[in-house]
Protein backbone atom coordinates (compact mmCIF):
# COMPACT_ATOMS: atom_id res chain seq x y z
CA UNK A 1 0.00 0.00 0.00
CA UNK A 2 3.16 2.26 0.51
CA UNK A 3 3.90 1.54 -2.97
CA UNK A 4 0.70 3.08 -4.32
CA UNK A 5 1.25 5.78 -1.60
CA UNK A 6 4.40 6.88 -3.61
CA UNK A 7 3.56 6.11 -6.90
CA UNK A 8 0.22 8.50 -6.60
CA UNK A 9 3.03 10.81 -4.89
CA UNK A 10 5.07 10.76 -7.84
CA UNK A 11 2.19 11.32 -10.35
CA UNK A 12 0.87 14.14 -8.41
CA UNK A 13 4.66 15.86 -8.64
CA UNK A 14 4.63 15.36 -12.21
CA UNK A 15 1.74 16.61 -13.47
CA UNK A 16 2.05 19.79 -11.22
CA UNK A 17 5.50 20.59 -12.68
CA UNK A 18 3.50 19.82 -16.50
CA UNK A 19 0.45 22.37 -14.96
CA UNK A 20 -2.53 19.50 -15.20
CA UNK A 21 -3.37 20.92 -11.56
CA UNK A 22 -6.54 18.89 -11.26
CA UNK A 23 -5.09 15.89 -11.96
CA UNK A 24 -2.11 16.50 -9.39
CA UNK A 25 -4.54 17.74 -6.79
CA UNK A 26 -6.62 14.71 -6.96
CA UNK A 27 -3.42 12.40 -7.27
CA UNK A 28 -2.09 13.95 -4.19
CA UNK A 29 -5.47 13.49 -2.57
CA UNK A 30 -5.14 9.52 -3.00
CA UNK A 31 -1.60 9.38 -2.08
CA UNK A 32 -2.31 11.35 1.43
CA UNK A 33 -5.20 8.69 2.45
CA UNK A 34 -3.20 5.25 1.01
CA UNK A 35 -0.35 6.73 3.49
CA UNK A 36 -2.33 7.29 6.44
CA UNK A 37 -4.52 4.28 5.88
CA UNK A 38 -0.99 2.23 5.71
CA UNK A 39 0.42 4.03 9.23
CA UNK A 40 -2.96 2.55 10.61
CA UNK A 41 -2.90 -0.53 9.35
CA UNK A 42 1.08 -0.77 10.59
CA UNK A 43 -0.25 0.64 14.43
CA UNK A 44 -3.05 -1.66 14.54
CA UNK A 45 -0.11 -4.79 13.56
CA UNK A 46 2.09 -3.17 15.93
CA UNK A 47 -0.34 -3.07 18.89
CA UNK A 48 -1.57 -6.90 18.17
CA UNK A 49 1.67 -7.96 17.92
CA UNK A 50 2.63 -6.63 21.40
CA UNK A 51 -1.17 -8.43 22.96
CA UNK A 52 -0.01 -11.53 21.46
CA UNK A 53 3.50 -11.31 22.04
Amino acid sequence: MLKWAIIFLVISIIAGLFGFTGVARTSKTIAKVLFFIFIIIFILILLLGKLIF
